[in-house]
């Protein structure tokens, strides 16, 4: 930092005070008794005003820039105008020691030895308060809130704007102690700084003593202005014994006051009033602080006859300007460098303070100052920062690998990297010379400090002991580390006459490199040392050979100059806003940039501009390109290496390829990742291993991968390889350019050709060209494929009927398209053609051409079972199970039919399909039959399956009437027919309840209809049984009240209601133990299959010996003749009654029945004895009043004799069971088929 004189002008009297304008344009000065107004630009006086009678000592602008004030010893305030017009004069009762205006109201403050006021525009008086001391300055804080008055008695008084007292601070040294001047940090930003950095010292203040190694602490970053994008900072500090001012606490307000009194002492406070940090000792009286605009520095003047820098938080920076007189005032400019002084003596200076750049870099790490007192390292490739506070003013910086010097205005500080890691940003302590040194420039090594003094150049160790010294001819203007071993260093140094030389530091000679005839500005060696750029005072960038001393080449326009790390041949240099990259001795690449280049890594150009490094990452295209005209593959690939596109890669891995130089161009094919090129060059690499050596067919099979057909055809022609010619164009489909290169006329490449058009055609969307291509070719099994996936028929048949029979497989294709298309009997032709008759069969069973199925069948048995077991599949799939029975019966699958119809039985119980579990019991009843006639094995097992499945049929086809009933509100039978369905249940559900058969529906149905048919008797059994079981909550309340009701009743049964038994004429109870039996001859009832009226038959028996088709023609088709009957009746009539009297002589009956003969039994026996008839009985009987159930084998056939020939009957031919003729005949006509077995009328009539 050096400040400049701008302008200076001299009053007569003292210069107390003094206010910029908030623009900066004018600069209002206290005088005497008079305001002076100067132009800042120039120091003119525009204008003295007048209007105090006295000293004028102080004067303040509103930040509006409206209006200022000044107050005087005449006790006065005058309210002046922008355009110097007073407009409003008040007094106070003693002189006015300061003045301020409030940044956001505008308010004025106005302080005199005794009081102060508050003035403001809206008000027309002035709210004055007492004060106990003279006040002697006064400041407002930002947000304009709380006003801070300093006393002369050592008092801070922090009071609102209403002026009430809100905090009170005591001076140590208290009267002694005048508070001389006080002011508030105008800059918001700085106040979380404060508080940050007050809470590092705090934590640092733990650590280990200063004489250890200090450590980095890394703190979230703030955003540099040094760096465009957001890096993380990482921040070291150096302990001090003197602790800088700042606070721990974060919840207190952000204003900081800065505190100047005559105990010689600078201090910083809170607005809560606690003291930041420790008192600055000054060594003089301060008259006057303030702050920089932003608040990063402040000015301090006083008895010392100067004005000193300082930093915001106390520290020291250097000197403005020294005056002859004491300084008792001096302001900054707003918005600017330029600092205005008034003196005791009158003088008024104004100094512009101009802050030069101290920096340093080494490859990728740049240090520069950064607040005076920091030192800030940036690596430019991460963009990492680390923040190194030095708390003094940082005079110099230097850089070099891992050390970091650092001047001081005592000392030098020498900082070493924890690690060896190229990205780490960790510095510490190594080194202290604390010694006072004045240099030029300052360089460090790995192990010494280099220190430039004009004309000579010193070399310290670490300790700070002097090891030896150099001494030019002329001035050094620059000076340069190049590497070298640790201790053993290289310095490049140019000087004013041209001179460049080559140090080392442990060598005390300098080696002349060369000399030319302008002064030195700027130096750089390439990276291997053979190649030196110089920038001279001509702007004029030189490129000379070391060794030689060879001038090799020069360009213009150039300010500074760096080689690339990692290119020997390349250098860039900046100059008129543009920067300028060269590559050998190729023509200049430029693009525009402001700034000085100082670095130059790879890709990446550093470039300083202004206080701002950046690091500019630019394309090496340009070069690499230079490099490729003239075919400089590997250079060009050493330049691409520093960084070009992907275009770029491929562009020079292309170019390399087509020059055949494989190395380069497989290095940059791996680089864009080109797996297909890498695969030829390896092809090529390997062929030449097996000593192929033709370049010719090399770059053939270099321009066919690029896509330059043509040429690589003509290559492969001429190296003799016509056949990979026409292979390109055959796999390219240029069929044209193909044929061009075909043999003579050899057909397996015609048909090769063909089939490959055939194929492209294919690929290309025109399918029928490339069927008639591959029948052109042969390709049968192709043209198929494409003529059933678009389905033409048409081509397909004319395909399979040109097909000889002996080409299986594509006939078989063509046959498997015709099904898919559904055009069943072009793939019947097919098949018959190649004579798959069981793929006929299965055609015809998918198809469920079941009639062609059946006829092939019956030509070849053999496929009896694959046409049988799907068609009977196909009925039971579609309800049709008596036809899938048979079916099943015919393909053998008995045991499939059986568990088909199990599964649709136990799902009609499951969800009470009662009628259809009837039907599907009955079936299976029938399906087990067929079985034991089959199986001699298991015709026991199947006998009894049958009658345990007749009887659950019987059950269920009962019960569905009554579930009806139950779950119904209407019924569509009769209540006799209810009761009698009943009780026929009820009987048989003695032993066991069958699964779905509700035992309390039965009893509550046969309740209901014998109450209401008047058997009492049992309707009351059935009531109590019911109380023994579970009843539904919907049946509760009828039982119970039935149970009631029906003990009201006689305990009797209606006699009309009695069944009777027609063998033995027995009236049998209604509730009988026995079952459906008669009590008396144990002779099984025979029920209607609808009403369930006991029917008036009797079963009777064969005699042994005789056969079912005998008894059969034994029964006689006509009735017997009863002339001899008409004697047996004989009438016999008295006065009171006539009667008549059947079959008196029992003789004659047998005689003339022998049937009826046959139903006598001996009474009182408990076993059943059945009915056995003989060969004369059998043909006795009439074929009308005989039922034959006609039951197959194994079973015997059932006969039944009808007692009433008169009453018919009617018994289904296929369920064998009995109905009253006109139940059968009603129910027939409702159903259309019988109620039992389903068989349909039509059936019944064939």
């Amino acid at each position: 930092m050096r400040a400049a004189l701008t302008w200076r002008d001299k009053a007569e009297q003292c210069i107390y005070d003094l206010a910029f304008k908030p623009d900066g344009t004018q600069l209002i000065i206290a005088a005497g008794n008079r305001l002076l107004v100067y132009d800042t630009s120039d120091g003119t006086l525009i204008q003295p005003l007048k209007g105090h009678k006295d000293t004028v000592y102080c004067v303040a602008y509103a930040k509006d820039g409206k209006r200022f004030a000044s107050g005087s010893a005449d006790k006065s305030v005058i309210i002046w105008t922008s355009k110097l017009e007073g407009i409003l004069k008040y007094t106070h009762n003693d002189s006015i020691q300061c003045v301020s205006y409030n940044p956001v109201t505008h308010q004025l403050a106005s302080c005199s030895s005794s009081d102060f006021g508050l003035w403001s525009p809206e008000q027309k008086s002035v709210s004055k308060h007492k004060s106990n001391s003279k006040i002697t300055c006064c400041s407002w804080t930002n947000d304009g809130q709380y006003l801070a008055l300093g006393m002369f008695n050592g008092i801070v008084s922090i009071r609102n704007k209403n002026g009430e007292e809100k905090v009170k601070i005591e001076r140590p040294g208290g009267a002694l102690s005048p508070v001389w001047s006080i002011c508030w940090n105008p800059s918001s930003r700085w106040e979380n700084f404060w508080n940050a950095r007050a809470s590092e010292e705090e934590e640092m203040e733990e650590e280990e003593d200063e004489s250890i190694h200090n450590y980095i602490k890394e703190i979230p970053a703030i955003k540099s202005s040094m760096c465009s994008s957001q890096s993380s900072e990482t921040e070291e500090e150096e302990h001090e014994e003197e602790e800088s001012p700042r606070d721990t606490s974060l919840d207190e307000h952000n204003d900081i006051l800065a505190v100047a009194d005559w105990g010689q002492r600078l201090s910083f406070y809170q607005l809560s009033g606690k003291q930041i940090g420790k008192d600055r000792v000054l060594n003089f009286d301060p008259c006057c602080v303030s702050y920089f605009s932003k608040g990063e520095y402040i000015l301090l003047g006083g008895s010392d006859k100067q004005v000193s820098l300082y930093t915001k938080d106390g520290v020291r920076l250097g000197t403005i300007g020294e005056q002859s007189t004491w300084v008792w005032t001096c302001k900054v400019k707003p918005d600017s460098n330029y600092v205005a002084v008034g003196c005791q003596d009158g003088t008024i200076s104004f100094y512009q303070l101009i802050f030069s750049t101290v920096h340093g870099l080494y490859k990728d790490r740049y240090a520069y100052r950064d607040n005076m007192t920091d030192v800030i390292v940036q690596h430019l490739i991460t963009e990492q920062k680390v923040r190194v506070k030095c708390r003094e003013l940082v005079k110099k910086i230097a850089i070099y690998k891992n050390r970091l010097a650092i001047q001081l205005p005592e000392r030098i500080l020498i900082y070493e990297l924890y690690s060896d890691d190229s990205s780490d940003m960790h510095y510490r302590v190594k080194e202290k010379i604390v010694k006072k040194f004045e240099c030029n420039l300052l360089v460090v090594c790995s192990d010494h400090i280099i220190l430039c003094q004009e004309k000579r150049l010193q070399c310290l160790s670490f300790s700070g002991v002097k090891e030896r010294e150099w001494l030019m001819e002329s001035l050094i203007r620059y000076i340069k580390v190049i590497g070298g071993p640790p201790g053993r260093e290289g310095l490049l140094v140019g000087l004013k006459n041209g001179q460049i030389l080559k140090i080392f530091v442990d060598n005390v000679f300098a080696i002349v490199l060369l000399k030319q005839s302008t002064a030195v500005r700027c130096l750089d060696m390439s990276a291997s040392r053979n190649k030196l750029a110089v920038v001279d005072e001509n702007d004029t960038c030189l490129v000379y050979d070391i060794h030689t001393k060879e001038l090799l080449f020069q360009e213009p326009n150039a300010n500074s100059v760096a080689w690339n790390t990692q290119c020997e041949d390349m250098l860039c240099f900046s100059g008129g806003g543009y920067l300028n990259i060269k590559a050998s001795n190729f023509p200049v690449h430029q693009q525009k940039l402001q700034g000085f280049v100082v670095g130059y890594n790879g890709s990446k150009i550093f470039c300083l501009h202004v206080f701002s490094m950046s690091a500019v990452e630019v394309p090496q295209s340009a070069p690499m390109y230079q490099y490729l005209e003239r075919k400089m593959f590997k250079e060009a690939y050493q330049i691409a290496c520093l960084g070009v596109t992907d275009t770029d890669w491929k562009e020079l891995a292309m170019e390399a390829l087509e020059g055949l130089e494989f190395e380069t161009a497989k290095k940059a094919f791996t680089r864009v990742r080109e797996l297909r090129y890498l695969e030829l060059i390896s092809s090529i690499e390997e062929r030449k291993k097996r000593g192929e050596s033709n370049n010719e067919l090399f770059l053939a099979d270099v321009y066919a991968y690029q896509g330059k057909f043509h040429e690589a055809a003509k290559l492969y022609k001429k190296s003799g390889h016509d056949n990979l010619a026409l292979d390109m164009y055959t796999d390219l489909r240029m069929f044209d350019y193909a044929k061009d290169f075909l043999g003579s006329g050899d057909p397996k490449d015609t048909k090769m050709l063909i089939t490959k058009q055939a194929d492209w055609a294919k690929n290309i969307n025109e399918p029928r060209a490339a069927v008639e291509m591959y029948i052109s070719a042969g390709e049968h099994m192709k043209a198929i494929e494409i003529s059933g996936d678009h389905g033409w028929v048409d081509m397909l048949i004319d395909i399979a009927r040109k097909l000889d029979k002996a080409e299986r497989e594509p006939l078989s294709k063509c046959a498997y398209y015709f099904k898919k298309l559904e055009n069943h009997g072009y793939a019947a032709e097919t098949y018959v053609k190649i004579g798959d008759l069981k793929a006929l069969v299965q055609l015809h069973v998918e198809t469920q051409r079941w009639e062609e199925a059946f006829a092939l069948s019956e030509k070849h048995p053999e496929f009896k079972d694959d046409v049988y077991v799907p068609y009977a599949q196909w009925l039971a799939e579609n309800d049709r199970f008596e036809e899938a029975q048979k079916a099943f019966h015919k393909a053998g699958r008995q045991s499939e039919a059986v568990k088909v119809l199990e599964q649709l039985t136990h799902n009609a119980v499951v969800e009470s399909r009662f009628n259809d579990a009837a039907y599907y019991y009955w079936m299976l009843s029938m399906q087990c039959l067929d079985i034991a006639q089959a199986n001699e094995q298991q015709k026991t097992e199947m006998l009894q399956k049958f009658h345990h499945f007749q009887h659950l049929a019987e059950l269920y086809h009962v019960y569905h009437s009554i579930q009806r009933y139950t779950e119904e509100p209407f019924s569509f039978h009769l209540s006799e027919t209810l009761f009698n369905i009943s009780r026929f249940l009820l009987h048989n559900l003695t032993k066991e309840t069958p699964l779905g058969i509700s035992k309390v529906n039965t009893l509550f149905a046969l309740a209901k209809q014998s109450k209401a048919l008047g058997a009492y008797k049992l309707a009351r059994h059935a009531y109590d049984k019911l109380q023994g079981l579970q009843i539904p909550a919907r049946f509760q309340k009828s039982i119970e009240l039935g149970s009631l009701t029906i003990r009201s009743k006689p305990f009797h049964d209606s006699e009309e209601l009695v069944p009777l038994c027609y063998r033995c004429s027995t009236n049998n109870p209604l509730l009988n133990n026995l079952g459906n039996v008669c009590i008396n001859c144990r002779q099984p009832f025979v029920f209607s299959a609808s009403s369930y009226e006991v029917l008036h038959l009797v079963e009777f028996y064969l005699e042994e010996g005789i056969t079912d088709e005998e008894a059969v023609a034994l029964i006689d088709l006509e009735a017997p003749r009863l002339s001899k009957r008409e004697n047996k009746w004989q009438e016999m009539t008295s006065e009171n009654a006539q009667s008549l009297r059947l079959d008196d002589d029992t003789d004659i009956i047998e005689e003339d029945d022998p049937f009826t003969a046959k139903l006598s039994f001996e009474q009182g026996g408990s076993e059943f004895v059945p009915v056995v008839v003989n060969r004369a009985v059998l043909h006795s009987m009439s074929r009308r009043d005989v039922l034959i159930k006609r039951w197959p084998k194994p079973l015997r056939w059932q006969y039944y004799r009808s007692l009433l020939p008169d009453a018919s009957i009617t018994m289904c031919p296929s369920c064998f069971q009995m109905f009253h003729s006109e139940d059968y005949e009603l129910l027939v006509l409702q159903h259309n088929c019988c109620p039992f077995c389903r068989r349909r009328i039509d059936e019944s009539n064939q």
